[in-house]
């Protein structure tokens, strides 16, 4: 096939799979006697189960089928012959169900041909917006009123969904799922972008993975005296270790009130800048010290710290202060102190390689940290 033909052929062939598809919704639309002849709840679970196909998927093909064929039928007409596909389809006729039950029987006739001739040049995404939009085209007196009330619906609708879980996956690591209203996760992405865009020049990670270590260094960066106390306490986690395992690189902390465990290496670094109480434990598990968050930087040694530092002191990183955790240089797991001189500001990504027992820390004459992978 020449390279037009082929061009020809699949667009033709999309076509052909769209009208297809209206066929099997405009049979789907009168096909309820299938589902009461094999006891089936509906003909969408009927089908579902004869092929195999999402019930999901199924039933959104019902739900548009019955539209289609008691409401929208020019929207119907339009992909029969192929001119709008499913998915512009399924965008069109929600816009359509969504517009005020009083609204004249002409606008709605005006705002189903307007959306049907949009699908010529505008994709699905696009369609959604200017169907939230579409009174504004064919009855501005009454769009402005019915779009406040529409994105309070959908404001309503979001919030009744959100939803967060967190599964872990016995392997060290937890999986966090969930669903957010909109403004609340660009308000999420904003302030991981806040952590992550410096980086962005000096590694380049995945956004995913980039914006996931933001979360953490959030988590970490959290004011506990601001939240809501629980259990008498404000969401303070406390580490048990044992002291002869606190001074070791390969050693194992546990979470209080969880079977989880983490490193030493992590406990010391959770211990530089979390609300971490670290339980150090000696023979017979009786309590040596039962660490306070005194041994945190205070937030005057912080400003101090910005005001000295300026930026991440990792060797070449360009992190600026704010958006760097206290360190320190002589852990107090080995009598180190919490003051200026032992204090040094690393970014999120400096602090973990200091504590990571596979690196070695050389201080550099200007005061910078150079790290060093052991053979």
């Amino acid at each position: 096939m020449r390279t037009s033909d082929k061009a020809d052929a699949l667009l033709a062939l999309s076509r052909l799979e769209v009208q297809l598809t209206a066929l099997r919704l405009r049979i789907m639309a009168s096909a309820d006697d299938v589902a009461v002849e094999t006891g089936a709840r509906d003909v969408a679970a009927w089908l579902a189960h004869q092929t195999q196909a999402s019930p999901r998927s199924c039933r959104a093909e019902q739900h548009l089928a019955a539209a289609l064929d008691a409401r929208w039928t020019r929207l119907a007409t339009a992909l029969t012959e192929g001119v709008v596909n499913v998915e512009q389809a399924q965008v069109i006729a929600r816009a359509l169900d969504e517009l005020p039950d009083d609204l004249e029987p002409e606008l709605l006739v005006q705002a189903e041909e307007h959306l049907v001739e949009a699908a010529g040049e505008y994709r699905p995404d696009q369609l959604r917006v200017l169907g939230r939009r579409i009174l504004d085209v064919i009855a501005p007196e009454v769009g402005e009123a019915e779009e406040a009330r529409q994105l309070q619906r959908e404001e309503e609708r979001a919030w009744e969904a959100t939803s967060l879980t967190l599964t872990s996956r016995g392997d060290g690591i937890t999986r966090l799922s969930g669903l957010l209203p909109d403004a609340a996760a660009v308000r999420l992405a904003t302030y991981l972008d806040a952590f992550t865009s410096p980086r962005q020049t000096a590694a380049a990670a995945p956004q995913h993975r980039a914006r996931g270590q933001a979360f953490i260094a959030l988590l970490e960066h959290l004011d506990p005296a601001r939240l809501p106390d629980h259990g008498g306490d404000a969401t303070t986690v406390m580490v048990t270790i044992n002291h002869d395992a606190l001074t070791k690189d390969l050693a194992a902390a546990g979470l209080v009130g969880t079977d989880d465990k983490i490193t030493a290496a992590e406990a010391r670094r959770l211990a530089c800048t979390a609300q971490i109480v670290p339980v150090v434990l000696g023979g017979k598990s009786e309590i040596l010290d039962l660490g306070r968050t005194r041994r945190l930087f205070a937030r005057a040694q912080h400003k101090a710290l910005r005001l000295r530092d300026q930026r991440c002191r990792g060797e070449n990183c360009t992190v600026p202060a704010p958006w760097c955790e206290a360190h320190h240089l002589r852990p107090w797991s080995k009598r180190g102190k919490t003051n200026l001189a032992d204090g040094i500001l690393l970014c999120s990504h400096h602090h973990h390689r200091a504590h990571d027992p596979r690196y070695s820390v050389e201080r550099m004459p200007n005061g910078d940290i150079r790290f060093h992978r052991r053979n």
